[in-house]
């Protein structure tokens, strides 16, 4: 309240005016030490906020660079005397991939047509019990190829739904290469399949199947293999995140005798419909191209 004018009734007598040992000194009086200030007292920019605390935005986001571009187009790639697509003045190599369903194959015959190199199915994972098999012709196969003279790579059909089952693979066809040469890489070969009984039939997220991807190619060069991604066009950019593992050799199936892929890749699968001396019926033809 305001303080009340001194009258001389309650004016204070001259005994009671204070002294100098009454009256405050500087150690009593608050100074600028004690009172707050505006560094002690919290202020906006010190409380936190919305803004200063971890968001999504913060977390690291995923590669968007898109893989290196091609350096090859439809004129590159010429038939060679065995009748086999092969780059024009770049070292590259015509191979077959098989599996149980082209039977007794003869290697000898297929190796003297020309052909450098094997890519055989170790395994596949049944797309509707989710069952990891061996392929019934992976000995066969990988024995007599290699008898024959020719280089082998690996694939394995993947029907994977989850990473988890993705190293389940690639572990699985580590354990069935052990004892044997490979000079081409390992791939994981992960497909669609026209079933409406497939465990895989609604799985379209391309965040998905690319984790699933990271997780076999992974494993793999862990062990000490060199992995490989395969897939065709509508998978490459529907159903599978190209920049997230670019850093991965590519094998693309494209039947096409043009080259029109935007992307650098290893491996084409030009055909689905070749025929291979040794080899009953029809059987899938690529052409591999390393860096050198």
């Amino acid at each position: 309240a305001e303080e009340t004018t001194p009258t001389e009734e309650s004016a204070p007598a001259e005994e009671t005016v204070p002294t100098e040992e009454t009256v405050p000194t500087e150690e009593t009086v608050p100074t600028e030490e004690t009172v707050p200030t505006e560094e002690t007292v919290p202020t906006e920019e010190t409380i936190p906020t919305e803004e200063t605390l971890p968001t999504e935005e913060t977390v690291p986001e995923k590669p968007t660079i898109p893989p290196d571009k091609n350096p090859y187009d439809r004129y590159d790639f010429q038939y060679n005397k065995d009748n086999y697509l092969v780059l024009q003045n770049v070292e590259s190599y015509p191979g077959v991939d098989v599996s149980a369903y082209q039977g007794d194959i003869d290697w000898k015959k297929v190796a003297a047509d020309g052909v450098d190199f094997a890519m055989i199915r170790v395994g596949y994972r049944g797309y509707e019990s989710g069952i990891i098999h061996q392929d019934k012709s992976f000995l066969r196969n990988i024995e007599g190829a290699q008898e024959a003279g020719l280089d082998v790579g690996i694939y394995f059909f993947s029907q994977a739904t989850t990473p988890e089952e993705a190293v389940r693979e690639a572990a699985q066809t580590v354990a069935w290469l052990e004892g044997y040469e490979i000079a081409y890489p390992v791939v994981f070969d992960w497909e669609h399949v026209s079933s409406a009984n497939a465990r895989t039939a609604n799985m379209r997220d391309p965040d998905i199947l690319t984790d699933c991807t990271l997780a076999f190619l992974q494993t793999i060069e862990a062990a000490g293999y060199r992995p490989m991604v395969y897939f065709n066009r509508t998978q490459s950019w529907k159903y599978l995140n190209l920049e997230e593992v670019k850093d991965y050799e590519f094998w693309l199936a494209a039947y096409t005798q043009r080259m029109n892929f935007p992307y650098k890749i290893k491996m084409w699968q030009y055909t689905n419909k070749g025929t291979v001396p040794g080899v009953v019926g029809e059987c899938d033809i690529n052409v591999y191209f390393p860096d050198l």
